[in-house]
C-alpha cells in the first residue's frame, strides 16, 4: 500500500476514535445528569454548604436590594430562613439559586406577577419531558465555586489587560520555524522547534500573564456556559417559557463576537470534562493563544452589564420554578395561596366610592391631598391544618384572626414555633405561591419579625438596645397604611418586670390598627388582661405527669391558665425545700399582691 495513504488512513482513523470518544463520553455525561435529576426529583437537598456560601449566593439578591419591600435580615434570621432556602433549593445552576434567593426574599404584592410565575412553577410540574430538557440544559451552566454568579461574572467589568508583547514574538518564531527553517532543513528546523517550544512552556508557566488569566477564568468559564446554553435553548418553543426564550435570545446578541474565540480561552465545559479540551490545553500550553485572544474577549464583556444580570434572572427564573415544583413534590400537604380584599367601611360620599374602588385594587386607599389612608376594616387571615415545614413530627393548626392576637404559655410548649410559621408561610404564599396548610386566605403582607435577637458583639449593645431597636423598626413600617404582618416573641424580655410590661403593653396597642396583623408571644399573663379589649388570647398547654412533660403543641382559644415551672423542678427533682418554697411564695404573692422578703437560715 502507498505510504503516504497508510498515514492519511491511519490519521483519519485516529480522528474518527477521538470523535467517537468525544461522543462516548458527552453522551455518559448527559445520561449521568439525567439519572441524578431523576433521583433528585421531589426529595430533600443533599448538598453540603460551607461556611459562607449562602452569604455569597446572597449578593445577587443585594445587588438588587433597594427594589421594592424585602424580607430584611432580622426577620429572615429569626424565621431560620436559610434552612428553608436549603431545603427548596434544587437547582442545577449558579443563576437558579442566585434567584430563588432573591425570589424568598423579595415578597410578591401583585396577583398577575404571581400567576405568571405560578404558570412556569404548574407547566414544569406537571410536563416531565420538558422539565427534564430544561434541566439539562441548566445543567450545563453549572455551580460556580466562587459564591454568586453574579459576582463571578461581573468580576470581569474590573479585569486587568495582559501584556502579549513577549507571547507574539514566540509564536511569530514558532510560525516562522515551521514555515521556513522547517521545509529547507527539517533536521535544525525541527531542533530549534523543540527549543521554542521548552522556552513557551517555561514563559507559559513562570510569568504572571498566566497567572492573571486564571484568576478570571472561571469568570469567562461561567459566561460562556450561560451562552452556549442560550445559543442551545433557542430551539424551545414552548409558549409557557416564551417571554423569558425571549429575554435570553435578546442578552445573548450582546455577545456576539464572543462565542468565535472563546474557544481559545476556556471551555465551556470545563468541570463536565469535555474531552476536546484535553487538545486544546495542550494547544493553549504550545502557542499561548489563550493569553493572545484574553483582551479582545474582555472588550467584548466589559460594559455589559445589564445583558449579563438579564441572562442571569431569567436563566435563574426558569431554574427556580422548577426548584418550586421540586419542593411541592416533597411535601406532604400544600396548597396555593387565596389572597383577599378587606371590607371597605360604608361612606356615603363619593370621595369615599372612589377610595373603596382604589382600595379594591392595592389595600390603600387615596384621599383629596394625596396621602395614603386605610379606610378597611380591620385584615384577616384564615389558615387551615398549618405545619411547619422544617419540622419532621410537626403538629398542624387551624387559626382565624382579625387584628391582634396574643399567644401565652410555658416554654417549649410551642409558642415560638407556632409564630415563626405563620410569618414564614406569609412569605411562602407571596414568594413561592406555595403555602404548608390546606388552605391560606390572607391580604398580601409585608412581614417583619422580632424574635430570635442576641447581643451584638461587634457594636458593643447589649440585648435590651437590639431589641428596642429591632421593635423600633416594626413601630415605624406600622405607621405607613399598608398591610403588615408583625411578629414579636416576649416583648422587652430584656428588661425587669414592671417595665417590661408597662413598655409592651404601649408597644402592642400601639401596633392595634387597621392595616396591621400583629402576633405576639409572652411569658406575663398580666398583658393578655390588659390588652383583652386589643388582642384575642389564645394559648398552648401542656401536661405534667408524674416523671415527665407531654406538650400538645395544639393551639386553643384564651390565655394560658396552668402554671407548672415549680412542679417541673420537683420532677426534676430539686431540693424539696426549695420547691416547697417556691410554691409557698407563690401563693403567699397571688393572696397579698406582694412578695415577702427572705430571712437567712
Amino acid at each position: 500500500m502507498n505510504p503516504y495513504l497508510s498515514a492519511i488512513l491511519t490519521i483519519a482513523g485516529l480522528v474518527l476514535l477521538f470523535v467517537l470518544w468525544i461522543f462516548y463520553e458527552n453522551r455518559k455525561i448527559k445520561n449521568n445528569t439525567l439519572e441524578r435529576i431523576r433521583r433528585n426529583w421531589g426529595k430533600p437537598s443533599k448538598r453540603q454548604y460551607e461556611a459562607g456560601d449562602l452569604e455569597q449566593i446572597s449578593h445577587y439578591f443585594r445587588r438588587k436590594e433597594k427594589e421594592g419591600f424585602v424580607i430584611d435580615d432580622i426577620t429572615w434570621n429569626d424565621l431560620d430562613m436559610d434552612r428553608l432556602y436549603k431545603m427548596v433549593n434544587q437547582t442545577v445552576s449558579s443563576p437558579g439559586e442566585d434567584v430563588l434567593y432573591d425570589m424568598m426574599r423579595r415578597p410578591v404584592f401583585s396577583r398577575e406577577e404571581l400567576e405568571e410565575r405560578e404558570k412556569l412553577v404548574e407547566f414544569f410540574s406537571s410536563h416531565t419531558k420538558e422539565r427534564e430538557e430544561m434541566q439539562l440544559h441548566l445543567s450545563k451552566v453549572g455551580k460556580t465555586r466562587l459564591g454568586s454568579l453574579s459576582d463571578t461574572v461581573l468580576a470581569l467589568n474590573s479585569s486587568p489587560k495582559v501584556k502579549t508583547g513577549i507571547h507574539v514574538f514566540m509564536l511569530t518564531l514558532i510560525l516562522l520555524d515551521l514555515a521556513v527553517l522547517l521545509p529547507l532543513n527539517p533536521l535544525v528546523g525541527f531542533f530549534i522547534f523543540l527549543v521554542l517550544m521548552v522556552a513557551n512552556i517555561t514563559i507559559y508557566y513562570t510569568g504572571n500573564d498566566r497567572s492573571l488569566i486564571e484568576a478570571y477564568l472561571d469568570c469567562f468559564t461561567h459566561l460562556l456556559r450561560m451562552l452556549s446554553v442560550a445559543e442551545e435553548m433557542k430551539n424551545v418553543k414552548w409558549p409557557e417559557v416564551k417571554e423569558q426564550m425571549e429575554a435570553i435570545a435578546e442578552a445573548k446578541a450582546a455577545f456576539a463576537g464572543l462565542s468565535r474565540k472563546s474557544f481559545f480561552l476556556t471551555s465551556k465545559n470545563t468541570d463536565g470534562g469535555d474531552p476536546s479540551q484535553i487538545v486544546m490545553e495542550y494547544v493553549r500550553l504550545l502557542t499561548h493563544v489563550d493569553i493572545l485572544v484574553y483582551n479582545s474577549l474582555l472588550k467584548e464583556v466589559q460594559g455589559k452589564t445589564e445583558a449579563i444580570m438579564k441572562l442571569i434572572d431569567n436563566i435563574g427564573e426558569l431554574d427556580a420554578c422548577i426548584s418550586i415544583a421540586s419542593f411541592r413534590e416533597m411535601l406532604s400537604l400544600w396548597c396555593r395561596p387565596e389572597f383577599v380584599d378587606g371590607h371597605q367601611k360604608k361612606e356615603s360620599s363619593r370621595l369615599q366610592e372612589k377610595a373603596h374602588d382604589t382600595w379594591k385594587a392595592t389595600g390603600i386607599s387615596e384621599n383629596r391631598a394625596g396621602e395614603h389612608t386605610w379606610t378597611a376594616s380591620r385584615i384577616q387571615m384564615q389558615v387551615e391544618d398549618l405545619y411547619h415545614p422544617l419540622l419532621t413530627e410537626a403538629v398542624a393548626n387551624s387559626f382565624q384572626v382579625s387584628g391582634g392576637t396574643l399567644v401565652t404559655g410555658s416554654n417549649a410548649s410551642g409558642k415560638s414555633t407556632f409564630l415563626k410559621n405563620v410569618a414564614m408561610n406569609s412569605i411562602l404564599a407571596q414568594t413561592l405561591g406555595t403555602c404548608t396548610c390546606s388552605s391560606y386566605r390572607a391580604p398580601f403582607l409585608k412581614v417583619m419579625t422580632s424574635m430570635a435577637l442576641r447581643d451584638d458583639m461587634e457594636s458593643g449593645e447589649s440585648y435590651f438596645i437590639v431589641e428596642i431597636k429591632s421593635l423600633k423598626r416594626i413601630l415605624d413600617e406600622s405607621k405607613k397604611p399598608e398591610p403588615l404582618l408583625c411578629i414579636v416573641d416576649e416583648v422587652l424580655r430584656g428588661t425587669n418586670t414592671i417595665e417590661r410590661i408597662a413598655a409592651s403593653s404601649q408597644i402592642l396597642a400601639s401596633l392595634h390598627q387597621n392595616w396591621v396583623l400583629p402576633f405576639a408571644a409572652t411569658h406575663d399573663i398580666e398583658l393578655s388582661y390588659i390588652l383583652e379589649d386589643l388582642y384575642d388570647n389564645y394559648h398552648f398547654e401542656e401536661e405534667v405527669k408524674e416523671k415527665e412533660v407531654v406538650f400538645s403543641y395544639i393551639l386553643k382559644k384564651g390565655r394560658a391558665t396552668s402554671r407548672n415551672a415549680i412542679r417541673l423542678l420537683d420532677m426534676l427533682e430539686y431540693d424539696l425545700g426549695i420547691v416547697e418554697g417556691a410554691a409557698k411564695a407563690a401563693r403567699d404573692f397571688e393572696e397579698k399582691g406582694v412578695w415577702e422578703s427572705l430571712k437567712p437560715v
